[in-house]
């Protein structure tokens, strides 16, 4: 846990002086390919004007997804990073 709250604060602070805000940001994510796990990040975006596209690996068993939305500031990217890792099961975070 405490790799993931240094990575955090090393994001904000790269946020913070490589962006004016609020800007969009592009969000990356790697889960294994289940619609409920699709779903569940796609559901954690809703309601904020996301465009979202989906990209299945070679052999199908991964899904990449990219959305691509405006957020406040570099606090609010970091709580949607920290609100996927905890309710996505398997989710890897690019």
């Amino acid at each position: 846990m405490k790799d993931s709250e240094e990575f955090y604060k090393k994001l904000k602070a790269q946020l913070a002086d490589t962006a004016l805000w609020p800007t969009t940001y592009l969000y990356k994510f790697i889960v294994p390919t289940e619609d409920d796990k699709i779903q569940q990040i796609e559901a954690i975006f809703d309601n904020l004007g996301a465009v979202i596209s989906t990209k299945q690996s070679k052999n199908g068993k991964y899904t990449s997804v990219s959305i691509n939305v405006r957020m406040k500031n570099p606090d609010q990217v970091i709580l949607k990073y920290k609100e996927v890792a905890e309710k996505v099961e398997g989710v890897i975070s690019l």
